[in-house]
């Protein structure tokens, strides 16, 4: 079959793509695992031959690709590689986790920049390196975290803004975590670092005509601040008091009329900022809400929040008591102002959390010698204080060291330790270091043990910090993160605003969080009976019966074209342009993350689409695109990125259903799969796309152990990955099934031995 089909274009000679298969050996497969993996991927997605050429039929082009897989699925039995990740260094996300599980201290992600990413995830050590300039922000970070943990600031801490986005509508409800019979406002964790009295400066909307605010007039609304839902401010917006002012006097009258002093006590809490619900809305507001959404309109008539500044006590002022860092980490009380023996107490129970694993004196020699420091110049907790700080910047906290056995043979797999498997596992599943049940059994060294690894799995992924896997995994590899940042154009797309964005990536979140918790099938993700809506997103989605701010589970009937992750308007909306669809972009993102079958880079020379202003002289998306399949170098990947886009063109820019495009033209949805099967819009995609749903489960699978080794998976880890599918096959691929299969397998428990082991 490779003769007749493939040799044509992949051969010395032509070299398409890169590739000649006629000088291989089939004989030996398995010495070219990096070429032949490569094959099987596009025979099963059908993605070759490409669409025109002549193919083999279904059965043979199977058979082929399943005798391919069994040699090297022999040859790795035979041979394992568990591969070898580089030194891991902690990203901003493990670092900020840590912290609050060791010192139960929030830290902002600012205080270290955003990390690289390679393979589609920040967590790959590759990716991972170590400048001095990050260097100085981890001294920086280490210094400001320990003053925090203690409630020993230096100064006034910081004034700090929160900016509420200018998009968002505040005529109704805004979260689910601000009450009911609320209005507008926002909500917020911040982190309180010490006892004392703290200001809080709200500023209003600007842009109205009237002193300056939008809707502040002498019509009173009532503004209150609550910290973890207690109310600790009621103030007015408004009102009488402003008759009479005008310019520089009304403005500053209003806001000294939001500004307060309230003492909280330190720690992390919510901050909710509301309105009393009322509406002194435009009449034609209460007729047509989408009005209100209007960028263009002066407003509906009601004050709205822009900004909620904190600042902390003025120097001298704060207080040191009691605080859940304080309680975290000083785990006994000094008897003197130079206690070694509680310090070195309290300096081990951190570092054996910190550097996961049990501590020597050797390991306690170096924040031992900062304590004493500490100690001489300001008393026990100046010591702690840089002890803590010499902690946080050890290479020991900062990186996830794997050490090589001395009896290691280099080119040889051999096993990591229980402490070491503790970390991968917490850090995998948790996004942070082991807990006190992890190191117990590791350092028991009972942990790999298989009955004692599976229950572990079981209770990290029933405990909230698994919300680790929504929030990094799933925000990376189905990019929900970058939702936060989508602004389509207002001039097309004007009923978009901050109320739609936030709910397109809460109902991503909670769907993928909904196949964790419940222990559902990764299947769902293509075609899952029901979604998560609040009143705003069901309203766009066209679905009745959905009223309030809060999220519920709704169910969708077989015909849905809202079933699955491609009818979100996550997905949907972070796969087009700003003012308009790109089946290029929705195929491209189903070639990659469902099918794992991803084009190759386009070539530089090829000009992006002709945009035009008005979406009524614009032609039909098929026809602009034609131009791109015209061009010789283009056309085999534009076929199949194209068709699998053209079947989502009946969902617009944002997610909304339409029927024809605004030029008037009816939207044509039929479209074509790699292996020529035909179909028809996103129902019929989402049936094709479940007929191939192996292609579906391979990606997800090898992109679950991405993550989890924190390394690329290579041509080596393919048998792995099918062994880790047929494993889960006789669970339905319950989600918990792949993350079983992942931590049993050679290359979360193993490494390859080295000659010169770092």
């Amino acid at each position: 079959m490779l003769r007749q089909y493939c040799f044509a274009c992949h051969n010395e000679r032509a070299q398409i793509g890169g590739l000649a298969l006629d000088t291989l050996d089939m004989a030996q497969v398995p010495a070219r695992a990096d070429v032949w993996e490569q094959v099987v991927r596009k025979l099963r997605t059908g993605a070759m031959p490409p669409a025109g050429r002549p193919r083999p039929d279904a059965a043979a082009s199977n058979d082929v690709a399943t005798w391919l897989e069994t040699q090297l699925d022999r040859a790795a039995l035979e041979h394992p590689n568990p591969g070898r990740p580089t030194l891991h260094r902690l990203n901003r996300a493990e670092y900020r986790n840590a912290v609050r599980d060791l010192l139960a201290v929030d830290v902002d992600a600012s205080l270290l920049p955003a990390d690289n990413a390679a393979y589609g995830f920040d967590n790959n050590a590759d990716a991972l390196t170590l400048s001095s300039a990050l260097t100085e922000r981890y001294l920086s970070a280490a210094a400001k975290i320990s003053q925090m943990a203690l409630g020993r600031l230096r100064g006034s801490p910081p004034p700090e803004t929160i900016l509420v986005p200018t998009d968002r509508d505040q005529g109704g409800r805004v979260s689910d975590d601000l009450p009911f019979g609320s209005r507008g406002g926002t909500v917020f964790r911040y982190y309180f670092p010490v006892d004392g009295d703290y200001r809080f400066d709200m500023r209003p909307r600007e842009g109205g005509v009237d002193g300056g605010f939008v809707g502040v007039t002498t019509e009173p609304h009532q503004l209150d601040v609550s910290l973890d839902g207690v109310r600790v401010w009621t103030g007015t917006v408004g009102g009488s008091a402003l008759e009479g002012l005008r310019g520089d006097d009304r403005i500053a009258a209003i806001l000294e009329s939001l500004r307060f002093q309230v003492p909280v006590k330190a720690g992390a809490y919510q901050v909710q900022v509301y309105f009393a619900a009322k509406t002194s809305a435009y009449v034609e507001d209460l007729f047509d809400p989408d009005l209100r959404r209007d960028p263009y309109r002066a407003g509906n008539g009601e004050p709205a929040i822009s900004s909620v500044t904190i600042i902390g006590p003025p120097a001298g002022a704060a207080s040191v008591g009691d605080s859940p860092s304080r309680r975290r980490l000083l785990v006994c009380a000094p008897t003197s102002e130079d206690d070694v023996t509680c310090a070195k107490t309290i300096i081990a129970t951190l570092a054996r959390r910190a550097y996961r694993r049990p501590v020597t004196d050797a390991d306690l020699e170096g924040p031992l010698s900062l304590y004493r420091d500490g100690a001489r110049a300001g008393g026990f907790e100046s010591g702690i204080e840089l002890a803590v700080r010499g902690i946080l910047v050890s290479p020991n906290f900062l990186f996830r060291f794997e050490a090589q056995p001395a009896s290691a043979v280099a080119e040889t797999p051999y096993r990591i330790s229980d402490l070491e498997l503790a970390t991968r596992l917490s850090f995998f599943l948790w996004s942070t270091i082991p807990d006190d049940e992890l190191l117990d059994l590791a350092g028991q060294e009972t942990l790999r043990e298989p009955s004692i690894l599976q229950e572990q799995v079981r209770r990290m992924l029933a405990d909230p910090r698994s919300q680790a896997l929504v929030d990094n995994f799933a925000g990376q590899w189905l990019h929900i993160r970058n939702v936060a940042t989508l602004q389509p154009s207002p001039e097309l797309l004007f009923h978009f605003d901050d109320g739609l964005r936030n709910a397109f990536e809460r109902e991503t979140q909670l769907f993928f969080d909904s196949i964790i918790r419940e222990n559902r099938s990764v299947l769902d993700l293509l075609d899952a009976d029901y979604t998560f809506l609040n009143e705003r997103l069901a309203t766009h989605y066209g679905i009745p019966g959905v009223h309030g701010a809060r999220f519920r589970r709704v169910s969708l009937p077989a015909d849905s074209v809202r079933r699955g992750l491609l009818g979100q308007g996550s997905i949907l909306t972070g796969t087009s342009r700003a003012n308009r669809t790109s089946p290029v972009i929705r195929g491209k993102w189903i070639l990659d993350n469902i099918l794992g079958a991803p084009p190759p880079p386009p070539p530089p020379d090829v000009p992006d689409l002709e945009e035009g202003r008005d979406p009524r002289k614009v032609l039909p998306i098929r026809e602009q695109m034609a131009a791109h399949r015209a061009h010789p170098v283009c056309a085999s990947c534009h076929a199949q990125m194209d068709q699998l886009g053209f079947a989502l063109e009946n969902f617009d820019a944002i997610g909304e259903w339409r029927e024809i495009y605004p030029s008037g033209v009816p939207i044509d949805p039929s479209a074509k799969f790699p292996d020529g099967t035909t179909f028809t819009g996103p129902a019929e995609l989402r049936a094709v796309l479940l007929s191939h749903s192996d292609d579906f489960l391979t990606t997800v699978t090898d992109r679950l152990l991405t993550y989890a080794l924190g390394r690329g998976v290579e041509a080596t880890d393919a048998p792995v990955v099918r062994q880790i599918k047929r494993a889960a096959a006789a669970e339905n691929y319950a989600f918990a099934s792949l993350v079983q299969g992942i931590v049993a397998s050679t290359p979360f428990q193993m490494r390859m031995a080295q000659e010169h082991a770092n």
